[in-house]
């Protein structure tokens, strides 16, 4: 795993995450020594990411990315377009979540950013481990999209509207 991939994926566990990470949790999962994880949280506190270093492992207080949901609906077959597109253009899929009018919202954290990402979680769902939620809703869902700036939020919502994926209104 390349440096900045590693970085960024440290990003999404931090943000996803509603308890501390250790230097040893990432270092384990990362292959990294710890020294290097120290590094990489320098670096990102650098570029903006307001991390707290606790005794029980590293917070993420604030991130400086940006934030959009995306109200959605295609089929099972244009998911992984739907997903590259997003991440292609500089997003990370934070979430997935459906409004059921039995159970309320259903949500599940995926943190998708890359193209190996997409193949990884589509091949979980093609090998039957799971299935899409949008399936229980008739195909619409909702995806939190986190990026760098709201421009690069305007052009993934510009793509997938032309795409046709972005749903109609309530």
């Amino acid at each position: 795993m390349k440096v900045n991939e590693r970085r960024k994926t440290i990003v999404n566990l931090l943000l996803a995450s509603k308890t501390p990470i250790s230097g040893g949790e990432l270092s384990g999962q990362f292959n990294v020594s710890r020294q290097i994880i120290v590094q990489d949280i320098t670096v990102l506190k650098g570029m903006g990411y307001e991390i707290l270093s606790t005794h029980n492992g590293y917070v993420m207080q604030k991130s400086p990315l940006m934030e959009r949901v995306f109200k959605l609906k295609h089929t099972t077959e244009q998911t992984e377009d739907e997903l590259n597109t997003i991440v292609d253009l500089g997003g990370t899929v934070f979430d997935v979540f459906v409004w059921h009018k039995v159970y309320g919202k259903i949500s599940a954290t995926l943190n998708i950013f890359s193209r190996l990402h997409v193949k990884q979680f589509l091949e979980g769902v093609r090998t039957g481990k799971s299935t899409e939620l949008m399936n229980i809703t008739g195909g619409y869902h909702y995806h939190t999209v986190r990026a760098d700036s709201k421009e690069i939020l305007d052009k993934i919502e510009q793509t997938l509207s032309r795409k046709k994926y972005i749903a109609d209104g309530e």
